[in-house]
């Protein structure tokens, strides 16, 4: 209570502030030291240690190790995504207990009570992984259809007006080939939408090493970011008409080389894997939504390879094609920013760090 009068804080708030202080001190050593050496703010640590209390030890010393020597330069979604596997690695209990509490709480509120004066109304809700899935899907095709004929209206109009559909059972007309055997009254009898709309889901799975000899949890997801428990993943394999696709493991340490300058779907999903984003300074845009860039360019004799390619957003491609900036490999997946006015920052799989400015 004196310390939290002496602080301007309440009493609880205090309690809650020694807890944390006492969590990183004891459980997160590693952490600790970078508080008391200046180069962690105690406010981000609290809030690493405000999440690590509910480990078991294991767990906590998991996370101290994985953030210790980044966690001055790491995003909160990366703290949060270790936590989780922690979680689900030394206390499969409660991680499994949170996961029926979540599917509990599924829900989908379309708020009819609160229309804007436009007459819009917003929806918002929390789906089963596979039922999101399937329903981006079906969106995103006759949102695709609703293009092909013709429509004008930006993506997200479209994708709305398709939700619209799905709820009256409308489907679009097929365009192209693919019904070029039915006349125009075959056309139109394909009413239904879900019998029009086939639901394809794909699965990238990246199962820890540890896995696979009984370590009750795997992680999935494009590049293995988002870390699942296997009952989870074991429902969606059970699901209807769920096919499984099994693909040999991708070698990061491969070298990837081709003539041309075009990269090759190999190269693009090698750098997807490794750099995950952007690799711009503190740029967080998915690397599959990224252009992939010869760091040399190939105009100058830079190769189309593993070693001379990085994924950049298309505004941060721009900015280092006509902006000034150039950037070098250090290693695969860890790069050396120049910026027109001197700064450098080196970006790597932990994050962004400054380095010394030096005036050109």
């Amino acid at each position: 209570m004196e310390l939290g009068a002496a602080l301007g804080m309440s009493t609880d708030s205090a309690k809650r502030y020694v807890g944390a202080a006492l969590e990183i001190r004891y459980r997160l050593p590693r952490i600790w030291a970078r508080v008391e050496a200046g180069q962690l703010g105690f406010w981000k640590a609290r809030w690493i240690a405000e999440h690590t209390m509910c480990l078991p030890a294991a767990g906590a010393a998991f996370v101290d190790a994985r953030l210790g020597y980044c966690a001055h330069k790491v995003s909160y979604a990366e703290v949060e995504r270790q936590i989780t596997t922690a979680m689900a690695r030394f206390d499969p209990e409660q991680a499994e207990k949170l996961r029926r509490q979540a599917a509990d709480g599924r829900k989908l509120d379309i708020h009819t009570d609160h229309m804007s004066l436009e007459g819009t109304i917003d929806v918002s809700g929390t789906l089963d992984a596979q039922d999101a899935l399937d329903l981006d899907t079906a969106i995103n095709r006759l949102a695709a259809d609703r293009k092909a004929a013709g429509s004008t209206e930006s993506l997200d109009v479209r994708r709305a007006q398709a939700a619209g559909d799905l709820a009256r059972g409308q489907d679009t007309l097929a365009f192209g080939d693919e019904d070029s055997e039915g006349g125009f009254e075959t056309r139109c009898a394909r009413t239904s939408t879900t019998e029009g709309i086939k639901i394809t889901r794909v699965i990238d799975l990246h199962v820890h090493q540890a896995g696979v000899f009984g370590d009750p949890h795997a992680t999935v997801g494009r590049a293995g970011r988002k870390p699942v428990l296997v009952e989870t993943i074991r429902e969606w394999c059970g699901a209807p008409d769920t096919v499984i696709n099994v693909k040999p493991v991708r070698d990061l340490a491969e070298h990837v080389h081709v003539a041309g300058y075009e990269h090759p779907a190999r190269l693009v999903e090698q750098d997807d894997l490794i750099d995950h984003t952007c690799v711009f300074p503190w740029c967080t845009r998915p690397a599959e939504r990224c252009d992939h860039d010869h760091v040399t360019p190939y105009q100058r004799g830079g190769p189309t390879c593993s070693c001379n390619s990085a994924p950049l957003c298309r505004g941060h491609h721009r900015l280092k094609t006509h902006g000034g900036w150039s950037y070098d490999v250090v290693d695969r997946g860890s790069y050396l920013w120049h910026s027109p006015h001197g700064h450098t920052y080196r970006r790597d799989h932990t994050g962004t760090e400054p380095l010394q400015h030096h005036r050109p």
